[in-house]
């Protein structure tokens, strides 16, 4: 599987960015997909993540209800839509694909690059 973020860029504070990963070599229906995110000098952390057919979503506390995760089969592709972005959102965030639950990054079996997000006080 491999796997392509987009849509990250330099937003102002109480903005809204929406990432997409697309997913190619093998059919992303059979994957757990979800999102993750490091900013400089912290671990990488969980964002959310989403079983196939959108049965399960999972959410890191930190969301809030302002993140929400959703996967288009068809097309392969999981999305992150992200309103009211602070500074703190700041980091470079990364789509991952597992067999299986994906809520922290060690279950992950298959990553993105990475994605870029900047939010601007």
């Amino acid at each position: 599987v491999q796997l392509q973020a987009s849509g990250g860029g330099l937003v102002q504070a109480g903005g809204s960015l929406r990432l997409s990963c697309a997913a190619s070599g093998s059919p992303s229906s059979f994957y757990v997909m979800g999102w993750f995110r490091q900013a400089p000098g912290l671990e990488r952390e969980f964002v959310a993540s989403i079983t196939w057919n959108a049965r399960n979503i999972y959410y890191a506390d930190f969301v809030k209800g302002l993140f929400t995760i959703s996967r288009d089969d068809a097309k392969n592709t999981v999305y992150l839509q992200m309103n009211s972005l602070t500074p703190e959102d700041t980091a470079v965030y990364y789509c991952a694909a597992s067999p299986g639950i994906l809520t922290n990054s060690r279950f992950a079996k298959y990553w993105g690059r990475g994605t870029q997000v900047t939010v601007s006080s």
